[in-house]
């Protein structure tokens, strides 16, 4: 039988990123924390972290953190059952937190407004960890989150994953930028595109590249990048005129009132799919987030492929 108290203590060391902030946030010293990891690690034979300037799981403890976050919140399904009908103030409400990782293109564009009416009727906490579309799966896998938009579509053991539909982006700058990086015959070449600086998001941001190699058969292109790992900051740095980027088709699409951006090669869209991966036995309350966040992804994006 697993030790509730020492599955807690793994949880908070790898939240926190150390034992330190695991003990304050378990309201424990930092050799009690330490002592239950170990008793774990002992009970079970083998290592559950790797110590380092950040403490993080090894496979096993990848593991035991997705039982303990499955436990969790069943845990929280069943108390909210129990809960007094009767008793429904506010003071008693129970408020169940989810953890997901999703791509800063869809968090403000189609995954809030999408899942705000489900979070608000059923006291859900969303913990949304920021990362690439790419990437946002590591998170999962970890058993950091217990959902992440991806662009994987092969789920992990355990998982499931659901096509969600198409993100389109379109490479877009000022008017008078993309004007510069056309010929006087009206033609966008990869020199004149690539003598201007591309916005990047951060440096686990591939879509660009994709854009050349898609349109241009450039492979590993080497050209100036500004990086701005905020939306708001990468639209404004696009708009100021300080490079080319590349923009959701969403996103240019509630630009009402913003300064205007144009494509700079028309009709040369990079299609990104998405997907929705989620436990394949879910608690009542992520199984209400899934069915929020595909109900979300159908009315904002373009449908899933026929392969998807």
């Amino acid at each position: 039988m697993l030790d509730a108290r020492q599955l807690e203590a793994l949880a908070a060391v790898v939240e926190q990123g150390g034992f330190s902030g695991a003990a304050k946030a378990l309201s424990l010293t930092v050799a009690a924390v330490s002592l239950r990891i170990k008793s774990l690690e002992e009970a079970l034979g083998q290592r559950l972290l790797v110590r380092g300037k950040r403490v993080r799981a090894t496979p096993a403890g990848q593991a035991l953190l997705t039982h303990v976050r499955q436990v969790q919140l069943m845990e929280a399904d069943l108390l909210a059952q129990l809960a007094d009908p009767g008793s429904a103030g506010t003071s008693r409400v129970r408020w169940q937190s989810l953890s997901v990782a999703i791509n800063a293109d869809s968090v403000a564009s189609w995954f809030l407004p999408g899942v705000a009416p489900v979070v608000q009727r059923h006291h859900l906490l969303i913990d949304i960890l920021i990362d690439d579309q790419d990437h946002t799966h590591d998170a999962l896998k970890s058993g950091e989150v217990t959902g992440c938009v991806s662009t994987l579509a092969q789920p992990m053991r355990g998982c499931v994953a659901e096509p969600l539909g198409i993100m389109r982006y379109r490479c877009v700058a000022t008017p008078a930028l993309a004007e510069l990086c056309r010929t006087p015959a009206g033609r966008v070449t990869p020199h004149r595109l690539l003598s201007r600086p591309a916005i990047i998001f951060n440096r686990k941001d591939a879509l660009q590249d994709v854009f050349l190699h898609r349109y241009f058969q450039l492979r590993e292109a080497r050209y100036p990048r500004h990086f701005t790992p905020a939306i708001d900051a990468f639209e404004t740095a696009i708009e100021l005129g300080m490079g080319w980027g590349m923009v959701p088709e969403l996103h240019l699409q509630q630009r009402k009132g913003r300064p205007p951006l144009v494509e700079v090669l028309p009709d040369a869209p990079v299609d990104v799919a998405l997907y929705w991966h989620h436990w394949e036995r879910e608690p009542a309350t992520a199984q209400r987030l899934t069915q929020a966040v595909k109900a979300a992804a159908a009315a904002a994006l373009l449908p899933p492929g026929p392969n998807a």
